[in-house]
């Protein structure tokens, strides 16, 4: 039976990939590719990696798609045909690259294999030993938080970094804001739509401090909460409008929320170094070793929760603003922070 939903999840994906390639409007593109990021999602949840589908579902079919959507508010919606260049050179370039892809997989051990090099290194030491040295079933959180702290710092410093090149290179604005006279439907214009947001994101707001604390025990962590957190303040925008979602979160805060975020993980780590251990060395917390590695887990992820939450509402609020459309009489009206055409 997992045979055959292995097959027909690669069946759809290699559908969605196809569809993809033929498709020239890049809001079906758009949309398509969120469903091919939420089946991929479906497929590591049968490969039993329940922490990759969670993130794949919540990144791949949630905020990136809403991303490429607040990009397509500023661009054309269809794609302009190339003329006047040969398509011969591309195809041969993908076909060469898949097929040196497809032969780098030959020399791969089987999946699951035991004997695989990436099974016969750190793996079984973290699979056997991070319940009596971290004292947390969840396995994936021992290794990110604990083990590889390191490691995830470094993720979470990118992060940081992406928003900063994000917020340069849009801020390098030339040109003025594009004037547009068709007609523009707002959603916050409708009752129903804003009676089911204010039932639906105080939910998601929960479940995100479900995942962001409960990660210890199950699938989910700082990383995604983060993203589910965001995902419910674009929601609230996207009905609302923007001038109500910054009085939730007001811009002079939000600009300050991913460097805080870092100083929260890098902070922790310059703790235990006070109080006499290494970096990110949690033991020094508590006497407890168990306790003190749990109490480090929790201030490093909600350190990764609060990057990766604003980086998300930065980046959308930077495009939906952008997006911004001006009326020939000079009024605003809300782009795809508040508005559908």
């Amino acid at each position: 039976m997992d045979t055959v939903v292995d097959i027909l999840l690669l069946a759809f994906l290699a559908v969605c990939a196809i569809a993809i390639l033929r498709l020239r409007d890049l809001f079906a593109m758009a949309m398509m590719f969120g469903l091919f990021s939420l089946i991929t999602a479906g497929l590591f949840t049968t490969m039993d990696a329940p922490d990759v589908a969670f993130t794949e579902a919540a990144v791949g079919a949630g905020i990136s798609t809403i991303l490429m959507l607040a990009t397509l508010a500023q661009t054309a919606r269809r794609e302009q045909p190339v003329t006047g260049r040969s398509k011969l050179l591309p195809l041969l370039v993908v076909w060469v690259t898949g097929a040196v892809l497809i032969y780098g997989t030959v020399d791969l051990p089987a999946f699951g294999d035991p004997s695989a090099p990436v099974h016969t290194h750190v793996a079984p030491y973290y699979l056997q030993q991070s319940t009596a040295d971290i004292g947390i079933p969840n396995v994936v959180a021992s290794i990110l938080a604990s083990y590889r702290g390191y490691d995830t710092l470094g993720e979470v410093v990118v992060v940081f970094a992406a928003v900063v090149g994000v917020l340069a290179l849009l801020g390098l604005r030339a040109r003025p804001p594009r004037v547009v006279r068709r007609p523009v439907r707002r959603l916050d214009q409708h009752a129903v739509l804003k009676v089911i947001a204010k039932l639906v994101v105080p939910v998601i707001l929960l479940f995100a401090l479900y995942v962001q604390f409960h990660g210890e025990y199950s699938p989910g962590g700082g990383f995604q909460a983060g993203v589910i957190f965001a995902a419910a303040i674009i929601l609230f925008a996207l009905v609302f409008g923007l001038d109500e979602a910054r009085q939730v979160i007001p811009p002079r805060v939000l600009q300050r929320l991913p460097a805080a975020g870092v100083l929260i993980f890098g902070g922790t780590g310059l703790l235990t170094m006070l109080l006499g251990g290494n970096y990110l060395d949690y033991d020094m917390l508590r006497e407890s070793p168990q306790k003190a590695q749990q109490m480090g887990i929790i201030m490093v992820e909600i350190g990764v929760g609060v990057t990766v939450a604003s980086v998300m509402l930065l980046i959308y609020f930077t495009f939906a603003e952008r997006g911004r459309h001006r009326r020939p009489d000079g009024n605003g009206d809300d782009g795809p922070g508040g508005a559908a055409e």
